[in-house]
């Protein structure tokens, strides 16, 4: 290969590159940007990389020379950037791979987020990144277009909204907890009502002799307190149906549906009230349909996911769970199977038996294998022995199996949220005051409430900054031309 030396340097290639002349030796590659390189300090942590790198993704802080110009330091050639470092590995393999973005473990959900929005990668790659980290697709927060209705609908369903909302919520949860308590209280001995068919009667009250005294339903003090519940209930999700933005989502949320399944076993035990005193007798419903329906009343427990995080959360796990649980179902289906007719021929020659039958032990194999061991039935035989000693260790072994994915989604689900819990409590140190806002408005229509809290942050910092950068006023920067930069000391 032969070698030409010019101004003391040997150049290896082809020899027809020593005849060109040094002012276009070059004018391809600076015209491409393929051999300009550019210096980035991060935090004193210096980065280099190609100008076409960065020009990859022209919309973003580093792919503008109009935005990076702010963070330029003419005295070291280099841009600074005073945010966090383990991040920036990250955002330049953006850059590098084309648009894969990958989070490291070792960073906190909410600093990275944070970053992301300070170097305005764009709400395409902020949505994506959020998809992949497992959060579900935060959908438009609708809104009614009357003031009013929407100062309503904000009141009753958005606890976060404003001090009377919360406070609005607060009362609904003492309602809820009430309601529950009262449930449970009025099953007591001391309290029970014996003429309420849809109470299990005990046999020691059924064949007792003695005469309860009379009492008006309406004057008791259980059914008062239940009325007043009821009507905060029905308040409240009429006042929400009425001042919601679309009544088809309304009823596909299946919140809702709880709300109004819970109201519905008041109405049906004050209709049998009037209609016995009127003289007309039970209504023609079973006793089991009216223990259904007052059981119904249970179901008031989950209106507190609608005011509690740790309800959501275990919601979400179990959501994110499903294939896990259907797996451990599916072993305990087989286990249940196998040990049940195991132990059916094991001690089918036992005089005293209890296993008379496979579907018979199906109880015993599951109290065995999910190791509860009630002891009400139990193996004789040392052959019946031998199986229940394997369906235990291998219940253990079923169970065990499936449950770390489950605990290991609920501990992601639950620090995604304590992660972002404090957001909005600090300022990140931020960037010359003198320049333009660093990150661009969103268009209203592509604005979650997420992504506007972190972007809050990161442009409304009140930071004081330090050999800070960037252009005196809001002009454009026109190539060639002196940047007019000015330097804070």
């Amino acid at each position: 290969m032969p070698s030409v030396m010019e101004n003391g340097d040997e150049v290896t290639g082809n020899s027809n590159l020593a005849l060109i002349p040094d002012q276009k030796k070059y004018e391809i590659c600076r015209q491409k940007d393929c051999c300009e390189r550019v210096v980035i300090n991060v935090s004193g942590l210096r980065f280099e990389t190609q100008v076409r790198t960065l020009s990859r993704f022209p919309n973003t802080l580093l792919g503008d020379p109009r935005r990076r110009i702010r963070f330029f330091d003419p005295l070291r050639n280099e841009y600074f950037f005073d945010r966090n470092r383990p991040c920036f590995d990250s955002i330049l393999y953006f850059y590098q791979s084309g648009g894969r973005l990958r989070r490291p473990p070792n960073i906190p959900l909410d600093v990275f987020m944070e970053e992301l929005l300070f170097y305005q990668l764009g709400e395409d790659v902020i949505r994506k990144f959020r998809e992949d980290e497992g959060f579900s697709k935060e959908e438009e927060r609708l809104l009614p277009e009357c003031e009013f209705m929407k100062q309503v609908w904000l009141l009753f369903e958005h606890p976060d909204s404003s001090s009377a909302a919360r406070i609005i919520a607060i009362i609904s949860v003492m309602v809820i907890l009430i309601s529950i308590v009262i449930f449970c209280l009025e099953t007591l001995p001391e309290f029970r009502d014996d003429r309420d068919i849809s109470l299990p009667v005990h046999p020691h009250r059924a064949n007792s002799t003695h005469h309860f005294k009379e009492k008006n339903p309406f004057e008791d003090p259980f059914f008062i307190v239940e009325t007043i519940c009821i009507c905060w209930f029905s308040f409240e999700l009429s006042v929400r149906f009425i001042a919601c933005p679309s009544k088809a989502a309304f009823f596909k949320d299946i919140m809702n549906m709880i709300d109004f399944v819970a109201i519905i076993p008041y109405f049906v035990a004050l209709g049998t009230e009037l209609a016995r005193n009127k003289g007309v007798g039970q209504p023609a419903m079973s006793l089991a349909i009216l223990r259904v329906i007052r059981l119904v009343r249970v179901f008031r427990i989950f209106k507190l996911s609608r005011h509690s995080k740790g309800l959501q959360i275990l919601g979400q796990t179990l959501k994110a769970s499903m294939r896990e649980l259907g797996l451990l179902i599916f072993f305990l289906f087989i286990g249940v199977i196998l040990f049940s007719s195991s132990v059916y021929f094991a001690e089918a020659d036992h005089a005293d038996t209890k296993f008379t039958s496979i579907p018979e032990a199906f109880w015993w194999a599951v109290v065995t294998m999910t190791t509860v061991g009630y002891g009400d039935m139990s193996p004789e035989t040392v052959g019946g022995k031998l199986v229940g000693s394997l369906c235990a260790i291998a219940g253990v072994l079923t169970i065990s199996l499936p449950v770390p994915v489950i605990v290991s989604n609920f501990s992601y689900f639950y620090h995604r949220e304590t992660e972002c819990s404090d957001i909005g409590q600090y300022d990140h140190v931020g960037s010359c005051p003198n320049g333009p806002p660093q990150t661009p408005k969103t268009k209203g229509k592509d604005k979650s409430p997420m992504i506007s809290k972190l972007r809050s942050i990161v442009t409304n910092s009140k930071a004081e900054f330090l050999d800070g950068l960037g252009p005196p006023d809001d002009r454009q920067l026109v190539p060639g031309q002196p940047s007019h930069l000015i330097t804070e000391v």
